[in-house]
């Protein structure tokens, strides 16, 4: 018995190796995928969020496009910006904001970096929204703040009944101003001229669960580069399982050799002219010798018998005929054939009585 082939054979042909390499692209590219959802996920801590927030101010334009939305990465930067506020009549509130113990109302006011953009600033917390220090200021500033994103809570109903808003979210302000805005508010930490709200800490970035969800996803992707690998290799040993040259050969009906058939009818009379007819189909390769064949008794003669002998394989049959008289009847040709009363049946193989 052939010792069995090593699976490394059947590993090393041009469409195992072909298929290795799509394989292995393929698990590569959910590999870094998963990589970079861990690195979302960093960037998301609370750790990594006081360390931006410990670095340089940078200004807001190199953070991040108008046109985008607010990268991770943004999240807690100290920005430095420079613009004009905007109309006074832009300015709204949050409500429900605490300080030292305190219920009051945050101030958020448009500072215009362009005549088309356009960034919402937290100036500070004020006890009411009659307070002095809430007036909207004018003219150009320049200030430095931290970069805070909005809050999950939906305050689309407040926006419809003025300008008391009780969530601080850009989808909801942006209705409201006649400009574009970035998609992020800026806590001014810098200090502002007298009267000025009170300054406020930047809120926390809601990263909790958001941050496990990356870690999930993450997963995710190396489990299915790991099932990429894995299905390669099942595919791989069932392969090698059934190599080729074990696979059943195509059958060939034309290859079966064709075997003759002679058919042969004799007829034999008796003495009383009743005909008798037998008949025997041998083929080309069979040999049948001393075949005997029914025996017929007529109604003149106690008995009165045929014989069908194969002499050769071409299918020869000999037919004797012998009626109550003894004397033999056929086509045998041969002398010597003897009948008694019962009559005799002669054969190469013997003689046989009926």
């Amino acid at each position: 018995m052939p010792e069995p082939r090593p699976l490394w054979r059947t590993a090393v042909q041009p469409r195992w190796v072909g298929l290795l390499a799509l394989a292995l692209a393929i698990a590569g590219a959910m590999t870094a995928m998963g990589v970079w959802q861990l690195g979302v996920y960093k960037s998301k801590t609370a750790e990594a969020t006081a360390h931006r927030a410990a670095a340089a101010p940078v200004s807001l334009q190199s953070l991040f496009s108008i046109d985008d939305g607010l990268p991770a990465k943004a999240v807690g930067r100290q920005v430095t910006i420079s613009g004009t506020w905007g109309p006074v009549a832009d300015q709204v509130y949050m409500s429900d904001r605490m300080q030292d113990g305190k219920n009051g109302f945050w101030v958020v006011t448009p500072l215009k970096l362009s005549p088309t953009d356009a960034v919402m600033i937290v100036r500070g917390w004020v006890p009411s929204v009659t307070d002095p220090a809430a007036k909207a200021p004018v003219g150009p500033v320049s200030l430095t703040g931290s970069v805070v994103a909005s809050e999950a809570e939906d305050s689309s109903d407040d926006a419809a009944k003025g300008r008391v808003l009780s969530s601080l979210r850009i989808p909801t302000i942006v209705h409201l101003v006649k400009y574009r805005i970035y998609d992020a508010f800026v806590v001014q930490t810098s200090p502002a001229a007298s009267p000025a709200p009170a300054a406020v800490v930047p809120p926390p970035p809601p990263t909790d669960h958001a941050g496990l969800r990356n870690v999930a996803y993450a997963f995710q992707w190396w489990i299915f580069a790991a099932f990429t690998l894995w299905m390669w290799t099942r595919m791989l040993q069932d392969a090698h399982r059934t190599p080729p040259e074990l696979t059943a050969p195509d059958t060939d009906d034309s290859a079966t050799p064709y075997a003759p058939t002679t058919s042969a009818s004799i007829t034999a009379t008796d003495a009383t002219g009743t005909g008798m007819t037998g008949s025997s189909t041998t083929s080309g390769d069979a040999t049948a010798p001393g075949t005997t064949g029914p025996s017929t008794t007529g109604q003149d003669a106690p008995s009165a018998g045929t014989t069908e002998t194969d002499t050769s394989g071409a299918g020869t049959t000999e037919a004797v005929a012998s009626s109550g008289d003894g004397v033999p009847r056929g086509e045998s040709g041969v002398d010597g054939m003897k009948g008694d009363q019962g009559g005799e049946r002669v054969g190469p193989g013997g003689t046989v009585s009926a």
